[in-house]
């Protein structure tokens, strides 16, 4: 790890000074920050440390029926909270899904939404990048690619984006608020991630120095809440990032699908919003045949990237599973997560 200087800004607009400097970046928990430090992935010069700037982890209830976040506000606060998990059950159970507890007890928001790729080459300074060096190539097109993009992705980059809550959150229509030396402006989480394009190494729309401040949902996210679901697919029961993963939520009446939202995760740089299969899905009955035909209409443009054509089905069928289980109903308590002391034994029934 590289020598570097340590700010502790007392105000946002401190800390948006301070990070102007070239060679900065914000710390919060730094989860994903000190270990891309560590394996000499990144090398800031300066750390603005934001974790003591007040205000920045409350839950606001907005009087027009939305909800307003903290970036700061760790993960383990707002998944416990009892009024978001009960309005908005997809996002909590997102956030139970990512790493361990002891992670969540101590990651942000704002960290998750901005977390890095988990692609090993990346990660591995001897190989080469276009994200950490670009022009340098992209050793995943030739190499062991099974977990990567069959969306969005381009020759230059065919990484995938980790987060298990920017998944729900771009299902549901999150804003972001975000503050810059130009003042504050508005972003739909939707549109904060780029697609690789030629230029993989701009991950985000965010300009230098800017911090997202919070995170906003509007009050249509929670008419979704009777028949909301998030699952994910990973190749062990715990503390691993997705394989694929699906958030689903569906608005029914008199026996029809009068609104869809979904999104996957695990596919693209990016979560990817399904609207195709939304509208698909608007005014047909929520049964086997509807669920497939939305499956196709999200994975029309889908191709592998490498070894991992098989994701392609397997986003399919997740989707599905997503959709049954939000027709059927949000529980009242939702299922014990894979590894959990409550979950069921191999063969019994889910804890709900």
């Amino acid at each position: 790890m590289n020598r570097f200087d340590y700010i502790r800004p007392a105000t946002v607009t401190e800390a948006i000074a301070a990070a102007a400097i070239p060679g900065s970046a914000y710390l919060a928990a730094g989860t994903n920050l000190i270990d891309l430090m560590k394996g000499g992935v990144l090398r800031p010069e300066r750390l603005i440390d934001i974790n003591h700037i007040p205000g920045l982890d409350r839950i606001e209830h907005l009087p027009d029926g939305g909800v307003r976040i903290g970036a700061q506000l760790r993960n383990a606060d707002l998944a416990a909270d009892p009024d978001f998990a009960r309005r908005f059950p997809a996002i909590a159970e997102a956030l139970l899904s990512g790493a361990s507890a002891q992670l969540r007890n101590a990651a942000t928001l704002g960290g998750n939404l901005l977390q890095r790729t988990r692609c090993a080459y990346f990660y591995d300074t001897a190989s080469a990048c276009n994200r950490r060096q670009p022009g340098s190539g992209c050793d995943a097109r030739g190499g062991e690619n099974r977990l990567h993009a069959i969306l969005g992705w381009s020759d230059a980059c065919i990484a995938t984006h980790p987060s298990d809550l920017c998944v729900p959150l771009a299902a549901f229509g999150a804003t972001l608020e975000i503050e810059g030396r130009d003042g504050r402006r508005e972003v739909a989480l939707e549109d904060l991630h780029r697609l690789p394009g030629e230029a993989p190494e701009q991950e985000s729309v965010l300009a230098p120095g800017e911090l997202i401040i919070a995170l906003r949902l509007p009050a249509e996210a929670a008419t979704f809440a009777p028949h909301a679901r998030y699952i994910k697919l990973r190749e062990r029961t715990s503390y691993a990032f997705a394989v694929v993963s699906a958030a689903a939520g569906l608005r029914l009446e008199g026996g029809v699908i009068t609104e869809a939202r979904l999104a996957l995760g695990g596919v693209a740089a990016k979560p990817w919003r399904a609207e195709a299969a939304e509208r698909a899905l608007t005014g047909a009955p929520p049964d086997a045949a509807s669920f497939g035909r939305a499956a196709e209409a999200a994975l029309a443009e889908a191709r592998p990237s490498g070894d991992n054509a098989y994701k392609i089905e397997l986003a399919r069928r997740i989707l599905v599973r997503a959709l049954t289980l939000a027709a059927a109903g949000t529980p009242e308590r939702l299922p014990a997560l894979p590894a959990s002391p409550f979950a069921p034994l191999p063969g019994g029934r889910p804890h709900g």
